[in-house]
């Protein structure tokens, strides 16, 4: 019995180590009772949704799976080939033989090579398909979110979804998939090839599979908090980049960098924690792994060594030479796709973790949709209707209170009021940004609902207050992409729109650059482009939100005479709060607290010496002072 004593004292090191980890683990799940962590999906939910994206590229996945099979064959008949070697030198030695065994294990060694090359390019290609797939899907998605759900998402958290989670997906679908099920395939035919060579050394290597399973089921736990922190980190990190980088003039101006730095230090700290947290679980796993190796091969080595040193059998079986080094070979080639699949394992949580946050955002209904039946509109004529309209950004908080409006085909309607009586949403609600709570608003005599939201916005152009022009040339951002526009119809839009003025003055002209949101270009400059923009796609109904806002006085002029002009293209609806702008409009509609209190031209609106014309003469008499002139008596 003493003889077996070194198995045993193997067996209760391993024994300890497993109860340490199993107390681990259960104080993890008591935490997780606690604190209600951890995921909200499961990864059967998950797999279904990825293999969808796969289903289109299932031939691609099969020729690579027919490829791998040849070198899981390598992997399975090498170490018999180095066994067979070690008896034929033992035995009748005869060199051409040897050589003809080592051309075999060479061929057999050069054809595992060149698959495995052709699998990896296969992969990489169908999984940047895979990827590409869902990086535009998800983003088509978020096209479609409502004006308030994005509102409620940081911009960060978005374009870490696109990118750092797609990216973490490309991995399981180039690499992880395929290397775990050839990883399954060796540990299967390992075993296979083992039991046909020495049952009895077999179950020895099996008697360490229950302390892998435990292991690796504790890991799984443990990992994927890991991961579940590293990518929250992640996401805080680029929403606090995104806008504070974004913001960064505002931090200059009010001296607040420090503040700022100490603010992305925490985070930066934070993550660093959770990245320190996710190394330290793998890099005890690992060992542990390695740990079960290491015993493995001693306990073969005891064994072989009483079996050929004093040529005693085990269990009834004989060891010889040759079947240690096949068997070497073979623990080797059994722990170590376990190891890698440990590796693999981290990299599948990673995906997971990144699938789950992704699909979240595809679970994301959006709240403005259209209706099953919506209808395309060929033409719009641009007459419009609020019919007792009721609207709330948060519930109960009316913003617009039974507003009634009628406007006709071809008319300019401006909106006047404080800030905050609902002027701008009122232009909102008519692009269907939002949908209202009650009431009806229709175009052409048809509620909007019913319309489709890509046709309805077709016939609308908004130009504003705070024009966003995107990084490229001036040409790209009037088209924004539209195509069959050429550039004359784009300068002839500029000429319209007096954009001409500092345009020709350009060295590139339509081809000067764009940078990061337009600041290598004045506020007015931008104003104009927006308007360029505008007319260049023939809008039927025009919508203005304060565009003399913050300009400069010959810029204004230069917008006051595109705004005359513009008024006879079709129906406008304009937000001004220089009243200067709106003196010739159709109908001038007063605001407040979200309710119309006086309607009608200027004309009329002065007459009734209410709200309006309180207004006017308190900008009025600005105006006057503003220019050195005494104040009306």
């Amino acid at each position: 019995m003493h003889e077996f004593f070194p198995l045993i004292l193997v067996g209760g090191v391993l024994g300890f180590v497993s109860l340490i980890f199993i107390i681990a683990y259960m104080t993890i799940r008591k935490q997780k009772e606690a604190i209600g962590f951890d995921r909200n999906m499961k990864d059967s939910e998950i797999t279904r949704r990825l293999l969808v994206y796969a289903k289109p590229h299932i031939g691609s996945f099969a020729l690579v799976l027919l490829i791998m099979m040849f070198s899981v064959a390598y992997d399975i008949v090498s170490p018999i080939l180095m066994g067979h070697i070690i008896e034929v030198i033992k035995a009748d030695f005869e060199m051409s033989y040897l050589l003809a065994m080592v051309a075999v294990y060479g061929g057999i060694l050069v054809v595992s090579l060149i698959c495995t090359y052709f699998q990896a390019i296969i992969l990489q290609r169908t999984g940047q398909k895979i990827v590409s797939r869902i990086r535009e899907d998800l983003f088509v998605h978020i096209e479609k979110l409502s004006h308030n759900q994005l509102n409620g998402i940081p911009v960060g958290k978005l374009v870490t979804r696109v990118t750092n989670d797609t990216g973490a997906i490309s991995m399981m679908f180039t690499n992880l998939i395929v290397n775990l099920i050839k990883n399954c395939f060796v540990i299967i035919g390992v075993l296979t090839a083992m039991l046909c060579l020495n049952y009895m050394l077999t179950f020895m290597v099996l008697c360490f599979v229950p302390f892998i399973v435990l292991f690796t089921m504790i890991f799984r736990k443990f990992s994927r908090k890991a991961y579940r922190r590293v990518k929250d980190g992640t996401t805080d990190i680029n929403t606090f980049l995104s806008e504070n980088l974004s913001g960064m003039k505002i931090i200059q101006i009010f001296n607040r960098e420090a503040g700022k730095k100490d603010e992305f230090d925490k985070k930066n700290i934070e993550l660093g924690r959770a990245k320190r947290g996710e190394m330290l679980v793998f890099s005890i796993f690992r060992p542990l792994v390695y740990m079960l190796y290491v015993s493995s091969v001693l306990c073969l080595l005891y064994l072989a060594a009483r079996g050929v040193i004093k040529d005693v059998e085990f269990l009834g079986q004989t060891i010889t030479g040759g079947l240690v080094v096949t068997f070497y070979s073979y623990i080797n080639k059994f722990f170590n796709p376990i190891q890698n699949l440990a590796e693999q394992f981290n990299w599948l949580q990673s995906a997971y973790a990144s699938a789950e946050k992704i699909f979240t955002i595809f679970d994301m209904v959006p709240e403005v949709q259209d209706a099953p039946d919506a209808v395309e509109l060929d033409e719009v004529k641009g007459e419009i209707e609020f019919r007792d309209v009721w609207f709330a950004y948060k519930e109960g908080e009316w913003v617009l209170k039974g507003v009634s409006f009628h406007v006709n085909a071809g008319d300019t309607v401006a909106f006047v009021g404080a800030t905050g009586s609902g002027k701008t949403t009122i232009l909102s609600l008519l692009c269907r940004n939002w949908d209202i709570q009650k009431g009806q608003i229709l175009v052409d005599g048809r509620d909007i609902r019913t319309i489709k939201i890509s046709s309805l916005r077709r016939h609308f152009g908004q130009m504003l207050q705070d024009v966003f022009l995107f990084a490229g040339t001036i040409r790209s951002n009037i088209l924004l992409g539209a195509e069959g526009i050429d550039d004359e119809a784009v300068m002839d839009a500029c000429r319209y729109v007096n954009a001409n003025h500092f345009i020709d003055k350009l060295p590139a002209g339509l081809d000067e650059e764009v940078r990061d949101r337009g600041n290598n270009f004045s506020a007015g400059q931008r104003q104009l482009l927006s308007f360029a923009r505008t007319i260049v796609h023939k809008p039927s109904v025009m919508i203005l939100d304060e565009a003399t806002a913050n300009i400069d006085t010959e810029t204004e002029l230069l917008i006051q005479d595109s705004l005359e002009k513009m008024m006879n293209i079709g129906t406008m609806l304009m937000v001004a709060h220089r009243l200067s702008t709106i003196q010739h409009a159709d109908k001038i509609i007063y605001l407040s607290h979200g309710e119309i209190q006086e309607e009608g031209t200027h004309a009329e609106l002065l007459a009734m010496k209410g709200r309006y014309y309180a207004l006017y003469s308190m900008q009025f008499e600005k105006e006057r002072l503003a220019k050195g002139e005494h104040p009306v008596a």
